[in-house]
């Protein structure tokens, strides 16, 4: 396994790992049958990964339970470098656990411990596991399902007449308490649950902040300011009200996202600055209409308009560099940009009408 490196919206670099084509092949046959396994049992509250189900999924299960569960108070979890720190002892016991064939579990072995060729170096992997391959996302739900899943199932159940909601996404994951105290426990007790199996809450990432329906109203009368927010797969997420003064969840895209792939259309544009029109105008409609395929939500309008009106901007001041007789005319730009460019509308309905329709 050859190892490379993508830049992170930190400034860090996230390691991945490029399997051969016929470790490829293996790992998607082999991952193929233990989904099936597994996927008897893997909980409700696990959205990553897992098939029929996807960020959406997750989205909207957080906002209805924010929505309709009695909810004060939100940790922000975060598992640092959890990819990097799989312990391959503990996977493997876990996958005896439900795996009762020698032959696959000695596969899955020796590609833990087949380590990654690194600047023509190879090197041994005691911990971990390449992201990048294809059965790396099933183990990674695997190494979770024992060492958190299961364990916030019970722990919930045991706390009988309050609310907890949890929803998790790979190693991204938000829990929902109706006290502060219980919320407080709750990360005590998973610090040291990480810790048994080599894991740890990042610990600036992870946070406890007041969120719900009356969050912002007790915080008024203390004489705070507005409600803290937090980011899950890529939107914020803000305390609310609706027209009627309903309390409701505002999920607006991170600004950062936000920049940073505008950033790379940018770069890109000057890079096709030459190539023809159509060209280039089938290859940006493709980027505005996923984005607005993802973050097109309820009342994220606004958002998808910058979105689309800054890529417009960049076109315009490209094709203006394209030679020396002049700048493009706006009346000829606002045609390309109709033509070319997927108009900013929503597209996922609210979370409520979704689930109903589910159901």
């Amino acid at each position: 396994m050859r190892r490379t490196y993508i830049p992170k919206g930190d400034g860090r670099r996230r390691p991945l790992g490029v399997t051969a084509l016929e470790d490829k092949l293996v790992q998607r046959a082999t991952t193929e049958v233990l989904n099936a396994i597994y996927e008897t049992e893997f909980l409700g509250f696990s959205y990553g990964f897992r098939p029929e189900r996807n960020q959406h999924n997750a989205l909207d299960a957080l906002y209805v339970g924010l929505d309709t569960k009695k909810v004060n108070w939100v940790l922000d979890l975060d598992i640092k470098s959890f990819f990097d720190r799989i312990s391959h002892e503990w996977l493997i016991k876990f996958i005896r656990h439900r795996i009762a064939d020698r032959r696959v579990v000695r596969l899955m072995q020796k590609w833990l411990s087949a380590g990654v060729l690194e600047d023509g170096e190879w090197k041994r992997m005691q911990d971990g596991t390449p992201q990048g391959g294809s059965a790396s996302p099933l183990l990674a739900n695997i190494y979770l399902h024992y060492t958190l899943d299961l364990w916030v199932q019970s722990w919930r159940r045991k706390r009988t007449g309050e609310d907890v909601i949890f929803v998790r996404y790979a190693d991204d994951g938000v829990v929902g308490f109706q006290k502060k105290s219980t919320a407080k426990q709750f990360w005590e007790e998973l610090k040291q649950r990480m810790q048994k199996f080599g894991l740890e809450l990042h610990p600036e990432k992870t946070r406890l902040l007041e969120f719900g329906r009356y969050a912002a109203e007790r915080r008024r009368e203390r004489g705070q300011g507005k409600p803290e927010t937090f980011n899950f797969l890529g939107f914020i997420h803000i305390c609310s009200e609706t027209r009627n003064g309903r309390f409701t969840i505002l999920r607006q895209t991170i600004r950062k996202r936000m920049q940073a792939k505008l950033k790379e259309v940018k770069a890109e544009l000057q890079r096709r600055m030459h190539d023809p029109i159509p060209e280039v105008g089938k290859w940006l409609r493709s980027v505005v209409l996923g984005h607005i395929r993802y973050y097109g939500v309820p009342r994220n309008g606004p958002a998808l308009h910058t979105f689309r009106w800054r890529v417009g901007r960049y076109w315009h001041r490209v094709l203006s560099r394209r030679s020396q007789k002049g700048r493009v005319l706006w009346a000829r730009m606002r045609r390309l940009i109709a033509r070319w460019l997927p108009p900013a509308r929503i597209f996922h309905p609210y979370p409520s009408q979704r689930l109903i329709v589910h159901t």
